[in-house]
């Protein structure tokens, strides 16, 4: 069993920065793959961002969002730069025992997200 926490989120003008962090419960943090999805009002759960050996983006945050993660604080980041009003959503923290996916289904743990909210 993986608890996530998701923390970070807040309001930011656009082209701001915010760093998301996600603390996680357990002994085996290193065997997961870690992910962000964000959820805009209406839309459906999208995948944003993935690493575990290796790290994986969704192209509309390529070159402006960082995903990063220590695992001896068990803890995985997502640094968010340049951002823009489309960004705004909840984030959530998700853990998947698969190698590295941006399938939703795939991920066996979440968080309860965090509000990031971009002003124009």
């Amino acid at each position: 069993q993986v608890q996530l926490v998701e923390s970070g989120g807040g309001l930011v003008q656009a082209g701001g920065s915010l760093r998301l962090s996600c603390a996680a419960s357990g002994r085996t943090f290193n065997r997961y793959t870690m992910g962000w999805f964000r959820q805009a009002p209406g839309k459906e759960r999208e995948f944003v961002a993935a690493i575990s050996r290796s790290t994986y983006y969704a192209d509309s945050v390529k070159g402006r969002f960082t995903i990063s993660r220590d695992n001896a604080v068990n803890t995985v980041y997502l640094q968010m730069n340049s951002l823009k009003p489309e960004d705004t959503a909840v984030y959530y923290c998700a853990a998947s025992r698969a190698a590295i996916t941006t399938l939703r289904l795939n991920y066996d743990y979440w968080g309860q997200g965090t509000q990031v909210t971009v002003s124009s």
